[in-house]
């Protein structure tokens, strides 16, 4: 049977269809969850390759590394009893604004509150976490749903949505109706629009900019999902103005030009928030404001002239009151600055652009000792800082969030425009399931992992994953066996001194990571001394195979924290 909006068929073949149609090239689960639509994949050759992963905030960690690597909607998926499960995951790529699309089971009517086998009611649990959350409870609505959680997920500011398919297995795609698997291919991509802003304000904000004697832009991950970098510094070059970024827009710019002021907030380098401080205007561009890029509204302090760029209305204002705002998409609208920006502005910053490059300066020379130190255990920030000049041009960096992120973010620069830098929003344990995702979006680039002993416990069985799915990601372990950032808190909880009991809470036993990964099948590498992590690293990358190098680094080195 057929007519004019569809055919007669099975969801599955349609829930294929579709998902062939807008491109998804893995699907990351915890099975069993719409079994009749992997058999459909597969007999349709639609060369979607399923993940089995061996929990569901992997899934949703590996969809998001995907979904942020790739520049398209990452999919998880899992069965009833995991969706709370996969909620949680959800908490990363809702923070970090990245397109994931959820699938879980859902109850049947028939059975609601009679204490079914597993049963709960989980949908309410995806409200905080989402753009969108429903429920498909009837197998017409799969085609519409599905193309409204790829419309929902991609527009605007990015973000994960939710649909609960009905079964706890999601059961609905064996159900038979008349189905239209129409797919709507300019929402397989983020951004799908581009906006265009007010001319009267793009005007307003550059004059500013101009007029400006020390100006900073900060950049963040709305200019990287916009791809917008080369805008961005077209503009900072034609104006003589720093960059700062925070560390989701950290590929916007690279850490060794010389408008670069490096990552700013709560996990920083300290001259980028002496230089953000120092401004007489910022301009906020695709970021948040949040708490960690601005170090909880401190960097710079409520009440610096301020503007701001985004496309999403809300956003404009948040945090700061601002002088002058523009809705657009971060490309369409650093285009047009550059169009009409006067490069005659540019002179009235030399003195500006000289006290940055004294700031850098001076943080450099203060912590040079420490980034070539020969020191053993390894320091991490000799790990940080060779892992600078070692990294591939076209290479990927997942940083999980606590000392990696604060690591990487002060000793750890970026050095080609080829190069991507993908960080937790604040899970540990995101980064090594986000690689192997990264890795699946663009198999052809390098995908490199940075998380610490810590990290890589929360998901240690996805080595397995990546082994049986062939997925060659290198991890490299900041392994001091142990979750140092906890001792600054647990030392203060203690009136000031370790004592037995409070270093258990944050100290592990000395397992040989190298060694476990080998036993479950990839390459495990051990670097006990600093000048061998080049030759691990370039070993790791042409073994074409998993791989995981354990970095002995001293328990004892804690990360400077943030001034403001």
């Amino acid at each position: 049977m057929s007519t004019a909006h569809g055919i007669q068929q099975e969801g599955a073949t349609a829930v294929a269809q579709m998902l062939h149609g807008y491109g998804v090239t893995h699907l990351f689960m915890v099975p069993a969850i719409m079994r009749r639509t992997f058999a459909e994949l597969e007999r349709l050759h639609a060369e979607i390759a399923p993940i089995a992963t061996h929990g569901e905030k992997a899934a949703v960690y590996m969809a998001d590394g995907y979904a942020r690597a790739g520049g398209r909607p990452g999919i998880c998926a899992a069965q009833a009893v995991g969706a709370l499960n996969l909620a949680a995951g959800l908490r990363e790529p809702f923070l970090a604004r990245s397109p994931v699309v959820a699938l879980t089971g859902g109850r049947l009517p028939q059975t609601k509150f009679r204490q079914v086998y597993q049963e709960a009611d989980d949908l309410p649990a995806f409200d905080q976490v989402t753009k969108f959350n429903g429920a498909v409870d009837d197998v017409t609505r799969l085609p519409d749903m599905l193309r409204y959680a790829f419309r929902a997920a991609t527009t605007g500011s990015p973000g994960p949505v939710h649909l609960q398919i009905q079964g706890n297995e999601g059961q609905l795609d064996r159900e038979v109706g008349v189905l239209d698997a129409v797919v709507e291919p300019e929402f397989a991509a983020v951004p799908p629009f581009r906006p265009r802003p007010d001319d009267e304000a793009v005007r307003t904000a550059l004059g500013m900019l101009e007029a400006a004697a020390r100006p900073v832009l900060v950049a963040g991950g709305g200019v990287r999902w916009s791809g917008a970098a080369s805008e961005l510094v077209a503009l900072a070059e034609a104006l003589a103005i720093p960059v700062a970024t925070s560390a989701n827009g950290r590929a916007a710019m690279i850490g060794t030009g010389r408008l670069s002021a490096g990552v700013v907030g709560t996990y920083s380098r300290e001259c980028a928030n002496q230089i953000v401080n120092r401004a007489d205007l910022v301009c906020f561009i695709g970021t948040q404001t949040g708490g960690m890029t601005t170090h909880f509204w401190a960097v710079p302090p409520i009440g610096t002239p301020a503007i701001q760029i985004d496309i999403e209305p809300t956003a404009l204002g948040r945090n700061y009151p601002l002088q002058a705002r523009v809705l657009g998409d971060a490309r369409t609208v650093l285009g047009r600055m550059r169009e009409l920006a006067d490069p005659a502005t540019a002179s009235r910053r030399a003195a500006w652009l000289a006290e940055v490059d004294d700031l850098k300066a001076s943080w450099r020379a203060r912590h040079n000792g420490v980034m070539t130190s020969d020191d053993l255990p390894i320091r991490p920030e000799r790990l940080c800082a060779d892992l600078t000049s070692i990294m591939p041009e076209d290479a990927i960096i997942a940083v999980d969030t606590g000392h990696a992120g604060m690591w990487m973010s002060q000793y750890f620069d970026l050095t080609r425009p080829g190069q991507d830098y993908l960080r937790s929003c604040g899970h540990l344990g995101w980064a090594f399931s986000a690689g192997i995702g990264a890795k699946c979006a663009v198999p052809d680039r390098p995908v490199i992992v940075f998380t610490g002993d810590a990290g890589l416990y929360y998901h240690l069985a996805e080595i397995e994953t990546a082994v049986r799915c062939h997925i060659s990601t290198v991890t490299i372990v900041n392994d001091n066996c142990g979750g140092n950032q906890s001792k600054r808190g647990f030392d203060r909880a203690y009136g000031g001194e370790a004592t037995p009991t409070s270093r258990r809470m944050w100290t592990y036993a000395d397992v040989d990571l190298a060694r476990l990964a080998t036993d479950m099948g990839a390459l495990g590498i051990r670097v006990d001394k600093p000048g061998q992590l080049r030759p691990g690293l370039e070993q790791a990358l042409a073994a074409d195979r998993p791989a995981v190098i354990d970095v002995r680094t001293d328990i004892n080195v804690t990360a400077p924290l943030a001034v403001s």
